[in-house]
């Protein structure tokens, strides 16, 4: 009972989520469990449930923290200064990221709130801050977007969708067995593609000469 005692609430909160980290990086979702984050941190499961009120909004801290991870080493790659591959370097940083924690970061694919529960402002503030990376390389690379900021974050939004889609699917084991090679490539490919399709119709909507 002593051991108890000794942290506050919100050191507790803290605890739980970081041992709640260790146990789907070790187990996947799958292992994780109230019980399993309480015998691993020495407190009750109903003292849990008293700070977070489900298991599911544990969870979400867990992806928290996983996202604010994700936007330090994209910010890694932003503070090496501008690049013609920018986007490219991204992916990579990004698909590297998800392959490195990639029974944490199956949670994102798996984890499904309640119908009654909204996602709280802070996730969706910091999944923003992901597609902020890829909406400042973009304008990096076709400069001519930054005269319709509009159309700059969502082309933004659209090249950040699609790698965060590639990223679960592979974390989760749905993309075809011959894609996991060349998951980097598929990216690359995407990105480059769409990126040729905006110039072109960058180009087609400049006036004639």
């Amino acid at each position: 009972m002593g051991r108890r005692s000794r942290h506050t609430a919100e050191e507790l909160r803290e605890l739980a989520i970081q041992s709640a980290h260790q146990i789907i990086a070790e187990n996947g979702l799958a292992g994780i469990s109230a019980r399993a984050i309480a015998r691993r941190i020495g407190y009750s499961a109903g003292t849990l449930y008293n700070i977070f009120g489900s298991l599911d909004e544990l969870v979400l801290e867990v992806e928290g923290l996983l996202l604010e991870a994700l936007d330090r080493r994209l910010s890694q790659v932003a503070a090496e200064g501008p690049s013609h591959h920018q986007l490219n370097k991204l992916a990579r940083a990004y698909l590297s990221f998800s392959r490195e924690n990639e029974k944490v970061w199956s949670i994102v694919a798996q984890r499904v709130l309640p119908f009654n529960k909204s996602t709280p402002p802070w996730y969706s503030e910091r999944l923003e801050r992901l597609s902020d990376h890829f909406e400042d390389a973009l304008a990096s690379q076709l400069p001519e977007m930054k005269n319709s900021p509009k159309s700059l974050k969502q082309s933004a939004r659209v090249v950040w969708a699609a790698l965060h889609g590639i990223s679960l699917m592979s974390a989760t084991r749905k993309l075809p067995p011959m894609c996991y090679e060349s998951v980097q490539h598929i990216a690359d490919d995407l990105i480059e593609t769409y990126l040729a399709g905006l110039q072109e119709r960058s180009n087609r909507s400049r006036p004639s000469a």
